[in-house]
């Protein structure tokens, strides 16, 4: 089988600052052709979004796709509930670790694989404020770190 060529379209990074990432699944999501064509131009955001499961079905809402410049009559609502496809079993997995305390579903980026538009969900648990604090600490650690190693080889 060949490989398929991935194109990212808009990654979440804030997801990351504010939630541990615990599991992650990928999910097709029902579009609109004026939707896909606004996002091969790459007019997408996710930094808002997030998911829920609904009636067995998977809904990513708050999702930003801009309408198409030459899609008229055709554009949606580029807030519109868009629906995600997962396989039945995937679904009640993560029915099962929902109900776990603490855990929610956020998108943290929409891709294309292949001609396919794709999203990848994260299984995640809320940050407290310190836990945000010792990786902003870690962070400013590593930088500094690169900063003298930088000012070492200059010399």
């Amino acid at each position: 089988m060949g490989k398929t060529s991935i194109k990212l379209i808009a990654n979440n990074k804030k997801a990351y600052h504010d939630f541990f990432i615990e599991d992650t699944f990928e999910a097709g999501i029902s579009l609109h052709g004026t939707e896909v064509k606004s996002l091969r131009m790459g007019k997408c955001s996710i930094k808002e979004a997030f998911v829920r499961i609904e009636n067995g079905e998977v809904f990513v809402y708050g999702m930003h796709i801009s309408p198409y410049e030459k899609g008229n009559i055709f554009n949606k609502d580029p807030l519109r509930v868009k629906k995600l496809l997962m396989h039945r079993y995937e679904i009640n997995k993560l029915m099962g670790k929902i109900k776990e305390k603490g855990l929610t579903l956020v998108p943290l980026k929409v891709y294309f694989k292949g001609s396919l538009v794709k999203v990848e969900i994260g299984l995640a648990r809320g940050k407290k404020l310190y836990d945000k604090r010792e990786d902003i600490a870690k962070k400013d650690q590593r930088r500094e770190a690169e900063k003298e190693f930088k000012i070492r080889n200059l010399r």
